[in-house]
């Protein structure tokens, strides 16, 4: 049996926004946006190039919790970019867009060349050279 992550799924206050920050800096391409009028929940489906997919959803009556840097539970998604240069230009790029960058980029214990930040509702978001 071969088994593959199809998705992962985020809650988001502002829908719109997450979609075009996700489209615009991390090359996702949305799909359709669903509505269920009997419960408000609305989603986007984003796909990236290596077949992997994001599911940004929302609904009335979220919390607007953001649990903190260090908890027991996921903790980030990463995305994997050609090289160091392109770690770096897309990292200056984030922070140029008003995003804050929690580390990096740097070499870390494990080999990665990375940094993180977090998208613009505080979603720790990896940048990671492939290699």
């Amino acid at each position: 049996m071969k088994v593959k992550i199809e998705h992962t799924a985020l809650y988001v206050s502002d829908l719109e926004e997450m979609r075009r920050f996700y489209e615009t800096h991390f090359e996702g391409v949305g799909g359709r946006r669903y509505h269920n009028p009997s419960t408000g929940l609305e989603t986007y489906f984003l796909s990236f190039g290596d077949g992997a997919r994001l599911e940004l959803m929302t609904r009335p009556g979220l919390a607007g919790h953001h649990p903190s840097p260090q908890h027991v539970g996921y903790i980030h998604i990463a995305f994997s970019v050609r090289d160091r240069e392109a770690v770096d230009l897309l990292t200056a790029r984030l922070r140029a867009a008003g995003c804050k960058v929690l580390s990096g980029p740097r070499t870390t214990g494990d080999g990665y060349y990375e940094s993180c930040v977090l998208d613009p509702e505080g979603n720790q978001v990896e940048i990671v050279a492939e290699h």
